[in-house]
């Protein structure tokens, strides 16, 4: 058997077959739905994933607004913010970033779940899409709709 015929091949934006998925929201719980939602969107579910490269797939989450946190976290899970100015650092329960922006809960959770880095920022602004109602513009697109019960 000749080993020297086997080359590893990575992928990379452009050989990489990326799919777009709609993922329904409702009903399902935050950490779960952000944790397999970024699993997608770094591309971790592939068989050729290359960690440098953004080989993921447009995750499309809709129902933003009708996530699920359990026990009392809608009241004493805070978000910090710091606006820049000394004595600036602001802090906001779930409940009140719900009320203010309900796709920002469902995006901060999966942000927070992608690299540190300039891939990481990238993955996010080209791979992730949330929408708080039912209805999204990448129809043209014809995402396939997956069930977290689905992805491995």
């Amino acid at each position: 058997m000749d080993t020297l015929s086997y080359k590893t091949i990575s992928a990379n934006k452009e050989n990489a077959n990326t799919e777009w998925f709609v993922i329904d929201a409702e009903g399902q719980r935050l950490g779960r739905l952000a944790s397999n939602v970024a699993k997608l969107v770094r591309g971790k579910h592939k068989t050729n994933f290359t960690p440098h490269a953004n080989c993921g797939d447009k995750v499309i989450v809709i129902n933003a607004d009708k996530i699920e946190l359990t026990g009392a976290k809608w009241d004493n899970k805070t978000y910090i913010r710091y606006t820049g100015y000394p004595g600036g650092q602001r802090t906001a329960t779930a409940k009140e970033v719900m009320a203010k922006n309900p796709i920002a809960l469902v995006e901060r959770a999966v942000k927070g779940m992608l690299p540190k880095n300039t891939l990481g920022r990238d993955i996010y602004r080209s791979n992730l899409f949330v929408v708080a109602g039912n209805e999204h513009k990448h129809e043209a697109q014809k995402p396939k709709t997956i069930k977290l019960e689905d992805i491995k």
